[in-house]
């Protein structure tokens, strides 16, 4: 037998065709990426999300000489939301970054092991997790469920 996982995703050609509050967000995330350390790949990334209190955090990856020792801003951004604001779940994130080998004007998608993380979280508070992907210019691409990027994803719930 054969399935198939379906996958839907939609594309804005410009940040402009965004609602003002995630054009806000995504700045948030564009603007983040300069607080980035990357001075191996200088592939800067910046994420920016909106809470369920209300609030707004960002983060932004940090490279290491030792190169397992880094950390990707999605999970910089989940690490201090942990700390600041003790149970607040993260509704939208907003992903960006500058590449200075190259231009940044298409969106990334997190890796695998943030894709977990961001399932983790959806997991543990209930919460979808709403992205909006994009460069510093160029198209956008909105990804109403963060899990939908982890099909089959690994949750507490095959541990029991």
């Amino acid at each position: 037998m054969i399935q198939q996982l379906p996958f839907e995703y939609e594309i804005l050609t410009s940040s402009e065709l965004l609602s003002s509050e995630d054009a806000l967000l995504l700045q948030q995330a564009r603007n983040s990426t300069q607080q980035s350390y990357a001075p191996y790949s200088l592939f800067h990334v910046g994420a920016a999300a909106r809470l369920t209190n209300g609030e707004s955090i960002t983060g932004t990856n940090q490279e290491n000489a030792s190169y397992p020792v880094a950390i990707c801003a999605e999970r910089v951004l989940l690490s201090a939301l942990s700390s600041r604001y003790p149970g607040a779940a993260v509704t939208t994130m907003a992903i960006s970054f500058h590449n200075h080998k190259g231009v940044s004007k298409h969106p990334i998608t997190p890796c695998g092991m943030c894709r977990q993380a961001l399932v983790e979280h959806s997991f543990h508070f209930g919460q979808v997790i709403r992205l909006i992907l994009a460069g510093q210019v160029g198209e956008v691409y909105i990804i109403n469920d963060a899990s939908s990027l982890l099909p089959l994803g690994f949750t507490a719930n095959d541990m029991r």
